[in-house]
Parts: structure tokens; C-alpha cells; sequence
């Protein structure tokens, strides 16, 4: 924002962009890493309503929660190395990020509730709105955005 005052510009500092809140968590795959993950992710959230007044219902919180759980466990089964889950937030939205050491790309299954395991992509498309899968130098990164709660009327 810039006020004008008698024909001078005022840069008022307001018109900086604010950047989201980023933290990231490095994990070895060691027992108790996913139960951390979703520690890491609560702490995350708490943060988030903090610093930037984000207004987190109770779903919008155990979905985050969830999808951290589901794609961190997906890493820790699949990739023969550690990996990091990275979040990003702002007052309407969380990206989750995990990156693993398998270049191998997730599948998603159709829809078999006969069916045993095999559904945390699954869940995480029912609870994002939007989901990438990607390679990179070290393998891959899945993404997963959630709506935080007023942000898109959830």
C-alpha cells in the first residue's frame, strides 16, 4: 500500500508480500517416525492459527493430520531411503509435501471396499483438492493441497 501525501509517494510497508509458514522434518524411517510426523504436523497447524489467524476446524485438522499420516507412511514402505515432509501454509490452505528416494510413481486404485490396504492415495484424493505426483533428482514428491476451514466453505 502506498499513501500519497502533498503529491509525495509513502511507501507504508504494507505492501510487502507476506511469505506462507514452511517447515520441514527430516525422517530415517526408524520406528515412531509417522506417529512424529503427525506431532510435527499438530505443531505445524498450532503455528499456523498463531501466526497467521488461521481459522482450522477440527476436520480441516484431521485432514491434514490424515494426509500427513497416509504419505509419510506410503515413503516409509516404498523408498529405500529417508525422506522429508515438507508444509506449507497460509490462512486458506496446507501443502503437504512428501520426498522420497524411489523414483517409482505412486498408483491409485479403483474404488473396492472388499479390497484390504491399499487406499491412502485414495483418501488423500478424497480429502485434497489437488494432488501432484512428480519425480526429481532424489525421486519423487507427492503434493497434496487442503482448504482450511472458511476458505472455500468447508
Amino acid at each position: 500500500m502506498i499513501d500519497h501525501l502533498d503529491g509525495a509517494v509513502i511507501p507504508t510497508g504494507f505492501d510487502v508480500p507476506v511469505e506462507p509458514l514452511r517447515r520441514a522434518a527430516h525422517y530415517t524411517g526408524e520406528q515412531g517416525c509417522i506417529a512424529e510426523a503427525r506431532s510435527f504436523a499438530a505443531l505445524f497447524l498450532d503455528q499456523l492459527r498463531t501466526e497467521w489467524c488461521a481459522s482450522i476446524d477440527d476436520r480441516a485438522d484431521g485432514a491434514v493430520q490424515l494426509v500427513v499420516s497416509e504419505l509419510v507412511t506410503n515413503a516409509d514402505r516404498h523408498s529405500n531411503g529417508p525422506y522429508i515432509l515438507e508444509l506449507v501454509g497460509t490462512d486458506t490452505a496446507v501443502t503437504v509435501s512428501v520426498y522420497d528416494s524411489s523414483s517409482a510413481l505412486p498408483r491409485i486404485f479403483p474404488r473396492n471396499p472388499e479390497r484390504v490396504g491399499r487406499h491412502g492415495l485414495e483418501i488423500v484424493h478424497a480429502l485434497a483438492e489437488q494432488v501432484s505426483v512428480e519425480r526429481v533428482p532424489v525421486g519423487k514428491r507427492v503434493r497434496a493441497v487442503l482448504p482450511l476451514a472458511g476458505a472455500t466453505g468447508a
